[in-house]
């Protein structure tokens, strides 16, 4: 009796990992669609307003780090103003080449997630962004995003 209870719980401690596994793959597959919907696509390769209202919070800031000990950050609806003007132009300003990302990891606790991405513009890493996510009732929605501008490399002059 006692190797049937045992192999009971091993059983069902066996199939609920499987299950728990399962679902976090589900979000970090919800999470990528996200990133490459409304961030890659929606904002940087086609201006597509409607894609970047779906996938980033109307709360979402872009921050970085000023001069000395200072902060600054640019709001998603001045994020939205350059999708449009950009839309006009078929191509953000910023921007000289198509964009594409690589994910590094996403990182999935209830219902909030964090995302490590390399960034490129054409063939060229420009950076390494951390996205942080949250899901509400609608789905999972890139809330702020801080990130390292990959040095370019300086040519040698001769």
């Amino acid at each position: 009796m006692k190797k049937l209870i045992l192999a009971l719980i091993c059983f069902v401690s066996v199939y609920s990992i499987s299950f728990a596994q399962d679902d976090i793959q589900k979000e970090t597959d919800s999470i990528k669609k996200v990133i490459q919907d409304a961030y890659v696509d929606g904002l940087c390769n086609n201006a597509d307003e409607v894609a970047v209202n779906k996938g980033i919070h109307p709360g979402f800031n872009l921050m970085g780090a000023g001069k000395g000990n200072t902060m600054w950050k640019h709001p998603i609806y001045n994020w939205i103003e350059n999708a449009k003007e950009g839309k006009k132009k078929h191509r953000y300003a910023f921007q000289d080449e198509f964009t594409t990302i690589k994910f590094l990891f996403v990182d999935v606790t209830g219902n909030v997630s964090t995302a490590k991405i390399e960034f490129y513009e054409g063939g060229e890493k420009k950076y390494i962004d951390y996205l942080s996510l949250i899901k509400f009732e609608d789905g999972w929605k890139i809330v702020s995003k801080i990130f390292y501008a990959i040095p370019k490399e300086k040519k040698d002059s001769k």
